[in-house]
């Protein structure tokens, strides 16, 4: 899955099929919010004694709004996993294979990762750490599985509610490994493809944004770069690189590369202002996502200024401007929970 000489995936694109509330039956499947791209897949029609070759539909992803031929992101549902994102943590593996990526900030200014996955499956992901309460409302409108090291008893309270099927480091079997070339915590290491087999629903899950269509115009005034400013040593830089028009990860002040030599470079960076509150009678704190906010949209090249609304914790959030829905590149998408009155710097 490389891409150029960041060795980039295969799937990052820019080829656009979901649009938000268009209603689609194709193979006996109904499916609210994605329209099938007709283009690059052919079926045999028998209708005479000429055999025809007609177009056929494509199925379309819905955590990314790619192409996917092979169908496969329809048949499971979405996994998340909650990923270590300390110094400790580096490199970090399986990232790159995501689907979409939420940054959270977590007790003491630490910031983790929910990643999220359906149309790939990584061979490794981690290392994987503990739930928080933050992590119930992430996935609560995606269900499927989530998978976690552990946690402190209100937040597995926490998850608990929440409509997905819960895979910790005690019942994961060989989903869940120690690596010994690591020292613990920081050394526990799930498989994508078993983690699949612990069978959440929805199959598959819901589109969480609208994007852009090919040949459509993006929105927004130009962008090259953006400090997302999370506490302590945690900001994270964006770089707009325009050979793979996707957007370069920088932790730590260095580029952040995976495990297997992948870059971080996702299609969209979606900043989404909230609040966090502190947990009563804990040392950690969580963020409300419940309620409208302020958004910064990076797609493209571009920034886009618009607001974040979520009036039902089963429903996904929503972006938009005062012009209608903001559509993002189809692709990996990064979500940063960024705390209230934090400035970026963007330019």
């Amino acid at each position: 899955m490389a891409r150029g000489k960041h060795q980039r995936r295969a799937r990052r694109g820019s080829v656009a099929t979901v649009v938000t509330a268009v209603l689609v039956i194709a193979g006996g499947v109904a499916w609210a919010g994605v329209r099938f791209s007709h283009t690059g897949a052919t079926g045999d029609a028998s209708t005479s004694s000429t055999s025809t070759t007609v177009a056929g539909p494509v199925w379309t992803a819905p955590l990314t709004g790619l192409p996917d031929p092979s169908g496969i992101s329809r048949t499971r549902p979405a996994v998340v996993v909650k990923v270590e994102n300390t110094p400790d943590a580096l490199p970090q593996y399986g990232v790159e294979k995501a689907d979409v990526v939420y940054e959270e900030i977590v007790n003491g200014g630490i910031t983790r990762l929910a990643a999220v996955y359906n149309s790939h499956a990584a061979a490794w992901v981690g290392p994987v750490r503990s739930v928080r309460p933050t992590d119930t409302q992430i996935v609560w409108p995606i269900g499927g599985v989530f998978a976690y090291s552990g946690g402190a008893e209100y937040a597995i309270r926490s998850i608990s509610s929440a409509p997905v099927t819960m895979v910790d480091e005690t019942h994961a079997g060989l989903a869940m490994v120690r690596w010994a070339s690591r020292y613990a915590p920081h050394n526990l290491f799930a498989n994508g493809l078993k983690l699949y087999g612990f069978h959440g629903r929805p199959v598959p899950p819901r589109p969480l944004f609208t994007y852009r269509a090919d040949g459509d115009p993006v929105a927004g005034h130009p962008a090259t770069m953006v400090r997302v400013s999370f506490p302590s040593i945690y900001p994270v830089t964006w770089r707009w690189n325009a050979t793979t028009a996707t957007w370069d990860r920088y932790l730590f002040g260095k580029l952040d590369v995976t495990g297997t030599h992948a870059v971080e470079s996702p299609n969209n960076v979606v900043v989404m202002y909230v609040n966090y509150v502190n947990g009563i009678g804990t040392m950690s704190s969580y963020a409300n996502l419940l309620g409208t906010g302020k958004a910064v949209i990076f797609t493209a090249g571009h920034q886009i200024v618009g607001t974040w609304s979520h009036s039902s914790k089963s429903a996904p959030i929503t972006y938009q401007t005062a012009k209608g829905p903001i559509a993002l590149t189809p692709g990996q998408t990064w979500v940063e929970l960024l705390n209230l009155g934090v400035a970026l710097s963007v330019r």
